[in-house]
């Protein structure tokens, strides 16, 4: 006897069964109407369940966006935060500098040193760089502010820096402030 499992294929009687059977009902004449509504019901229902997709991605996105914004915002609020608290030991520095009433000259400078110190690394620790360049070097409009002209002495090729008026800072290759500088003129 045939097992009738699953796993087997239908036997030639059984195909032939299906068949014909497939063709009885294709063959049948289908009233016009009803084709026409049930493909209208079945449109409906693909456009319904487009229309749902179309809903849940637009919320999805919505949701995206917002997470993104919040995430950028959180990153500037923490990136500030940062920032100030390496600030705070400078601070300290100088509230007890001040507290200090009859502090000699000497003892003021020292204590003005070390909070630069502080200051300076800080700084540095969150990627603020000083731009100070040496005299002789080659003049970079993009780092330096050229707030005068001298004329180039013999040993000094022009469009290169005199001297430093005001140090600038960049953070992370943007800057923040130009050097100031005086230019060597074109001879």
């Amino acid at each position: 006897m045939p097992d009738n499992t699953p796993s087997q294929a239908p036997s030639t009687e059984e195909y032939v069964k299906t068949v014909e059977h497939s063709a009885e009902t294709t063959s049948t004449p289908v009233d016009p109407l009803v084709q026409a509504q049930t493909e209208l019901a079945e449109l409906k229902a693909k456009s319904a369940e487009l229309a749902d997709q179309f809903l849940r991605a637009k919320a999805e996105a919505e949701n995206a966006r917002r997470r993104a914004e919040d995430e950028i915002s959180k990153s500037r609020k923490f990136a500030i935060e940062s920032f100030a608290e390496s600030l705070l030991p400078v601070t300290d520095s100088l509230e007890a500098g001040l507290a200090i009433q009859d502090a000699k000259i000497e003892q003021i400078r020292e204590g003005a040193e070390a909070t630069l110190r502080q200051l300076q690394a800080a700084l540095e620790r969150h990627k603020v760089i000083k731009i100070e360049p040496a005299a002789g070097a080659k003049f970079d409009p993009h780092q330096h502010q050229a707030i005068s002209m001298v004329p180039a002495e013999s040993s000094q090729e022009p469009n290169t820096v005199v001297s430093v008026l005001q140090k600038g800072y960049m953070i992370a290759e943007r800057i923040l402030r130009p050097a100031l500088v005086t230019v060597a003129a074109p001879k």
